[in-house]
């Protein structure tokens, strides 16, 4: 009997590709040798509702909910959303635990940037690392190349990420979503 593509065995390509992205993004690498980084898949009835939390934003960003709504709408139509977020409120110590003190993240030194309130902005909880933002990054690249060289259409949107942030789905300060997509066309581009 032959073995026909339909949309059983493209959803199951699409969760071995997530599989394997977060894995890329686990494997990236990382400052300070010490990761900080954390993944989740979302499919199904969990993904909509990152797409009905896209939408509820719309009220929140003023001109830019026309963004929220075009990549909810594309998140609706993928078979998954892998997030990658990050724990950016803790300053990245060098492998023998030594502040790095390098300033990027607004604040003299790392001792003063741990003592500093951490705000949830619109989207995210700030301020953060330098290094830890550049960490997720780079798990970013990392991920979504796993996922060209596996032909999974998707696409890095900030929008998903800060719905995330607004579901708790992760224990994380910046969230970055990557929706996924194996149809004949993909839904992430020819947006208005």
């Amino acid at each position: 009997m032959p073995i026909t593509r339909d949309n059983k065995i493209d959803n199951l390509a699409v969760l071995a590709v997530a599989e394997l992205m977060a894995a890329s993004a686990r494997t990236a690498p990382k400052g300070g040798g010490s990761d900080d980084t954390s993944t989740a898949i979302l499919t199904g009835k969990e993904k909509d509702e990152l797409a009905d939390a896209m939408e509820l934003r719309q009220e929140k960003k003023g001109a830019l909910e026309a963004v929220f709504k075009r990549d909810a709408e594309g998140v609706r139509k993928s078979q998954a959303v892998l997030l990658i977020g990050v724990r950016g409120t803790t300053p990245k110590k060098t492998r023998g635990g030594v502040s790095l003190n390098c300033g990027a993240c607004g604040f003299d030194n790392c001792g003063s940037f741990v003592v500093a309130p951490k705000n949830r902005g619109e989207d995210f909880v700030g301020p953060n690392c330098i290094f830890e933002i550049l960490d997720v990054g780079i798990a970013i690249g990392s991920a979504a190349k796993t996922a060209g060289l596996l032909n999974i259409d998707n696409r890095v949107m900030y929008t998903a990420g800060a719905a995330a942030m607004d579901l708790k789905i992760m224990d994380a300060d910046v969230i970055i979503g990557i929706p996924l997509s194996a149809t004949g066309k993909s839904p992430f581009f020819d947006r208005g």
